[in-house]
Formats: structure tokens, C-alpha cells, sequence
């Protein structure tokens, strides 16, 4: 089963301008990088985030995140958001821009 590509695009279309942006196929799914470093992706299994371990508790207040289990345990840094809060531009955007805070903080790749 493949990622939504209307969930992708939606990324796409929220990516744009900024530089740096790559797409590459992980987790069975599509995840968008920046300079190297994962933000966020979609797949089968739903929508995610990596907003850092600093940031994952202010991600997760928002309203449809909760804890991204790959392999059944939680991994720290990372959410899983639902679809319906993906949707949502507002709530997407802060995950973002979280994501994004968290991936210039990291060294270059």
C-alpha cells in the first residue's frame, strides 16, 4: 500500500519556497528533508513529524499528534499526527515549523 499522494502534496505545496527541500523514499512511505535531515513524511500508516525531543512536548499538545511508534515503542523526537489534523493548515504548520527548528538545529550532513 502507498503514502496519500494528496497528503504528500500537501507537504509540496507547504515546502516550496524553502530551500533545501529533497524528497526521499523511507518507512515504506515519502519523507521530505531538509539539508539532509528529516522534517516530516506520510505513509501507509498515517503522517509524521520530527520535531526533536526539546519540541516534542509542545508538539504533542496540539490537538491530533501523539507518540510515532515505528517498531511498537515510541520514538523520541518524532509524532505521529491523524489525518484529520494533518489536514488542518494551522495545526500542520506549527508541526512544521517545529520540524524546521529542529532540523537547522542539527549539524550538516
Amino acid at each position: 500500500m502507498a503514502h496519500d499522494e494528496g497528503l504528500a502534496q500537501l507537504l509540496r505545496d507547504d515546502l516550496v519556497d524553502i530551500t533545501g527541500i529533497t524528497e526521499r523514499n523511507m518507512f515504506g512511505g515519502l519523507c521530505f528533508m531538509l539539508n539532509g535531515h528529516m522534517l516530516c513524511g506520510v505513509s501507509p500508516k498515517g503522517c509524521m513529524f520530527r520535531v526533536g525531543k526539546p519540541r516534542e512536548t509542545e508538539a504533542r499538545a496540539i490537538d491530533g499528534a501523539g507518540p510515532m511508534q515505528f517498531t511498537g515503542r515510541p520514538m523520541g523526537g518524532m509524532i505521529d499526527v491523524t489525518e484529520e489534523a494533518f489536514q488542518d493548515d494551522t495545526k500542520r504548520d506549527q508541526w512544521l515549523q517545529l520540524a524546521i527548528t529542529n532540523a537547522q538545529s542539527l549539524p550538516p550532513k
